[in-house]
Formats: C-alpha cells, structure tokens, sequence
C-alpha cells in the first residue's frame, strides 16, 4: 500500500465514495465524493500526536471488532495510505457542543481544519475495476448460536483480533472474567449452506483451521471443530489440515442442527453426529463462529450506479464464468476479489490481476468492438412516449429534442442487442440490426420452403 502511495501515476482518493458513473467505455464520467477529514493532508505528516492528545479515547473501534477503542481522531487502521487521521464527527467532542479542540492546540503542523468540507471531483476515465469486497453475516441473525445473548460467543474476526499480537489485548485469549479458556469451540458454516446462503464460502474451513493451529500453540487450549464438510481446496491446503490434527485437534461432524446454550458457567454445544446420528454433547469455555460471506449491503446500490447485474446469490455477475470471468456486460467495467463471489486472498490477487490486465489491453488496443445487433429508432415514426427509455437495462437509450419533436436515440456503444426496446415499441419505430421484420419473415419463409422440400 505504501508503494501505491508513492506511485506517481497513481491518484488515491480514500475516504470517498462515488457519486455517479455516466458514458460508456472509453469514455466514463465518474464523480466522487471526497469526503471532509477534518484535516489538512497537504499539512499533514501524520506524526499522530492529535490522536495521542485526544481526550475521547472510549469509542469502540472498528478495526478491533469494538474489542478495543479509539479516540474521536483515529487512524481507520494502523497501515492506513495516506496516513492521515480523520475526526469522527459523531463522537468529537467540538462537533456535539463546540468545545475542546484539542487536536488542534497540540498539532504541530495546524493541520486540523474544522471548517473542512466535502469536496465532489469529476474524473474522466477509460475503464473502471469494482473491488467492493464481501460483508461478513452477522450470526446474530440465527438465534441457535447464542450470538449477542451468550457471553464469549466470539465471530472468527473477533477472535482473530484477540489473539494477534498487535490487537486490543496484545494476544492474550481471555474469557468476559478474565480467566483463560482450557477448551474452545469453532463452529463452522455459519451463514454459509444453509438457509440464509445455500453457497459455500469457501474461506472458513481454513480460517477455521488456521485459528485452531494458533489456539494450540499459544494458548495451549484444546480445541474441537464442529465441521459439516472439510473443504481443503488449495495448494497444500491439505496438508495444513493434517497438520492440524496432527497437533490434536478434534473434528466432529455434523449436520447442520446445532444448539448453543449456558451451562455452570460454560457453554453447552449439542449437535447431531452425520456418521451415527447421535448427540455430540460438549462443554466448552469459549465458541468461535466461523462466519461465512455475503455481499456488501450496498451491492444493488452499485450494481446500478455502475449498470451491471447480480447473480441470485447477490454477489456481482461476470459476463462469462470461463470466458469472461473479469469482464461484466457493460463494456470497460470490470470485476475483482469477492465482490463477484467468496473467494480466498490468492484467489483475490490472482482475479485483480488478471482485471488490470485486462483493462490494459483494453486501452492499449485503442478500440473496442461493438454489438453487431444494436437498435436504432426512426426517427420519423417515433412519439417520443419514453417507453423504450424505462426499459433499457443499459441506459442506452435517451429521449431528447430533434426538430422540435421528442425522440429517442440509441447510444450504440452502450446497446448490447437484448431488443427489449424493439419489442415494447407501441408505434414500432424501433429495431434490431439482423432482427427487422422483414429479415425475420424471410427466414420463416426459407425454414418454411426447406420443410416442404424435404
């Protein structure tokens, strides 16, 4: 990130978010949204002494699963490019009742800017890459888990911040009394292959495998792993499952059906055994859930700002799964990472760079090929009614004034042929290359004459 930073040929514009997206390949019209930091980034050295001064130091922090906390002035994460802070506006004290400043009194550099607003920038761009990225399901929304009713319920994320050595707790795995867990529980398929998502998301066995590994060496807890099927898909990824249970793990398969509740103090897990169908009935200290993917809430909201479809399960659509597996159906907009569907880091790297070369080539060919089978409208016989305007999935088509009439017309690198207008059409002005009437007669009437000659 530090080195995408320092590109020259590279602009970041963190902290935004696109406004709209208009034109077509080549030739895009994005605006974005730059939203007020409440800090000067040209000033800025991010030497984080506003953050040290701030007095409003008990806000739950988002990159530590609200396990820890922040001040009002924060880094969204430690690595953050361009390291410069931004004031939470919720939570500062000077934006609720006008006082305090802290920041400003100690910063060196009076980068602070209170008098900060958001900025709209309008970018001329060739193609555009959607790395959204995935939402993690909440398993609060299925109560078999105990999840936000049952103390040390903790989602894989949580638990990922706890035991990392630069988390909230500096790595120390510790119950809601202070006590250190002797046995924990990871509970796999959470939101994934049931009824919330019938998909796998494919990253939790191994997730999973990878938090067992780390609570046996450093935390020396014994673990067991409810599994429904072991999914060990990449390269030597079988290979850390046997070292796993080679390091004592315990597996036991289930079926899906699984209670959670509290027992003395404890957890209680019971959940039917696939193999003879009996109860596993295990008392634990702790329970990881092993939450699976789904989209990001806003994927309707950007699948329409950037005309592009969604497949059933949400997640965005490739134009083809094999052929076209970075491309979508609108012309210079591509896909990469788990905004197209679950996929693992390797899997992300290797679809954002096969994107980019993409768009590369793309741009370095200096044309596109269009639809042979677009739609054109005549003219003279349309009534300007907006009909095939609210029909087209594409926004190829705008109604406008020709001669002192309304008419629609037909952007063609936008059209992609589906007829959907020609079809709807009331006065019949508008048609397909390749699909006129009179071309489609013709061919009825040779399939017609081939019959009776055979």
């Amino acid at each position: 990130m530090v080195s995408v930073g320092r590109h020259p040929n590279i602009k970041l514009y963190t902290y935004s978010q696109v406004e709209s997206v208009s034109g077509y390949v080549g030739n895009f019209r994005v605006r974005v949204r730059r939203k007020a930091r409440y800090v000067d980034e040209e000033r800025c050295t991010g030497c984080a002494t506003c953050i040290d001064r701030c007095p409003w130091k008990k806000i739950p922090s988002e990159f530590d699963m609200s396990l820890g906390t922040r001040p009002a002035i924060y880094l969204p994460f430690p690595q953050a490019v361009p390291r410069v802070p931004v004031i939470d506006t919720q939570n500062c004290a000077y934006f609720l009742r006008g006082k305090c400043r802290a920041c400003e009194k100690f910063c060196p550099r009076e980068a602070i800017a209170f008098d900060q607003q958001d900025e709209l920038v309008d970018l001329d761009v060739g193609a555009i890459v959607l790395a959204t990225g995935f939402h993690s399901f909440d398993p609060q929304r299925d109560p078999r888990y105990g999840r936000g009713t049952l103390e040390n319920v903790l989602t894989g994320l949580e638990f990922e911040r706890m035991i990392n050595s630069g988390g909230p707790t500096c790595g120390e795995v510790r119950l809601k009394d202070g006590r250190t867990p002797r046995r924990i529980a990871i509970m796999h398929c959470v939101g994934s292959r049931g009824e919330a998502h019938a998909y796998c998301s494919r990253v939790c066995c191994m997730y999973s495998l990878k938090l067992a590994h780390l609570i046996r060496h450093s935390v020396e807890a014994d673990v067991v792993e409810f599994y429904r099927d072991m999914r060990a898909f990449g390269k030597d990824y079988e290979a850390f499952y046997n070292r796993t249970v080679n390091d004592g793990v315990q597996f036991a398969r289930y079926d899906g059906d699984v209670r959670i509740m509290a027992y003395d103090g404890r957890l209680r897990i019971i959940a039917t055994d696939v193999y003879s169908g009996r109860l596993h009935d295990q008392v634990v200290d702790m329970v990881v859930l092993a939450t699976g993917m789904e989209p990001q809430p806003d994927a309707p909201e950007i699948a329409h700002l950037f005309g592009i479809s969604r497949s059933p399960d949400g997640f965005f659509l490739e134009k083809h799964p094999k052929l076209a597996p970075v491309e979508t159906a609108t012309d210079g907009v591509f896909l990469a990472g788990a905004c197209q569907g679950p996929k693992d880091i390797p899997d992300s790297v290797a679809q954002g760079s096969a994107a980019a070369a993409a768009a590369l080539s793309m741009m370095d060919a200096g044309s596109v090929a269009l639809e042979p089978f677009t739609t054109w409208v005549d003219a003279e016989r349309c009534c300007g009614c907006r009909t095939c305007e609210g029909l087209c999935p594409y926004g190829a088509i705008r109604v406008s004034e020709h001669d002192g009439r309304r008419t629609a017309v037909v952007n063609e690198v936008l059209c992609k042929g589906c007829g959907a207008c020609a079809a709807a059409c009331p006065v019949g002005a508008a048609s397909q290359y390749g699909f006129t009437s009179e071309q489609v007669m013709a061919e009825i009437e040779g399939a017609l004459s081939i019959g009776m000659l055979v």
